[in-house]
């Protein structure tokens, strides 16, 4: 059974690979999966990936947020399916059959989440770029939208906001895996939001449903880590223990 450490992910939002090992050091006990985006694995590549996955428990998420032609995609996810990954990223973008393409050289040896709309994306962004205004005013139905073709395209889940993680969950399944950046506990009243435009705090985002939480900034900003690391996982106990998600 999961505990509320294991809904953690922390971002290692570093450029640098002794930066990202002085986090893991820190915090590998109090989170359950670290997550290496672009900018680390462009500079570190895949041995800091395996150094991660060497140290400790926590497990890895690769975010790449891949988006390209089917076979470019087919191709890459073959390599990450080599490493030492639970989760990776593709964009859902214009084409199902990326997606598709993304889960079949994963080989089912890597979960792939598909990307629906980033937490720093408003509506008035997303009518900039084309987007009809019934879907850049309403962010949930097009959240569903792509979410429905990931589903379709035999994804494990996909990443949203916590503001969507409901209706995903009634609308795809409580098997269909939501994980939810934009995380802010209410006592982070210091951290600014950023470039966060739909934030929501751990305990309602694990009540909405949510499988695991991207917190970085209210942890890595923290005096003490590790202790808001803790702190964070107490509050996803106390939502847990309330009972009110069915996770069957």
């Amino acid at each position: 059974m999961k505990t509320g450490k294991d809904f953690i992910i922390f971002p290692l939002d570093v450029s640098t690979e002794a930066a990202a090992r002085q986090l893991v050091g820190m915090l590998h006990r109090d989170v359950g999966m670290f997550k290496i985006g672009l900018e680390l694995f462009v500079r570190c590549g895949p041995s800091l990936v395996q150094w991660v996955a060497d140290h400790g428990t926590a497990a890895i998420f690769l975010d790449l947020k891949l988006h390209d032609i089917p076979i470019t995609v087919e191709r890459a996810m073959q390599g990450i399916a080599d490493l030492k990954v639970a989760l990776t990223t593709v964009h859902c973008g214009e084409s199902q059959a990326m997606l598709g393409a993304a889960v079949r050289g994963g080989g089912g040896k890597v979960g792939v989440l598909g990307v629906t709309v980033l937490t720093s994306v408003s509506g008035a962004q997303l009518r900039a770029v084309g987007y009809q205004d019934h879907l850049a005013d309403d962010t949930q139905r097009l959240v569903l939208l792509k979410a429905a073709m990931a589903r379709d395209a035999g994804c494990a889940g996909v990443v949203c906001s916590g503001h969507e993680v409901a209706a995903i969950k009634a609308r795809m399944g409580q098997s269909f895996l939501a994980v939810t950046p934009g995380i802010r506990p209410d006592w982070t009243s210091g951290v600014k939001k950023d470039d966060q435009h739909r934030v929501v705090t751990p305990a309602a985002a694990v009540t909405r449903g949510a499988d695991y939480l991207v917190i970085g900034r209210p942890i890595r900003d923290a005096a003490d880590p590790a202790a808001a690391a803790r702190r964070i996982a107490a509050e996803i106990d106390k939502a847990l223990e309330a009972g009110t998600v069915n996770r069957d």
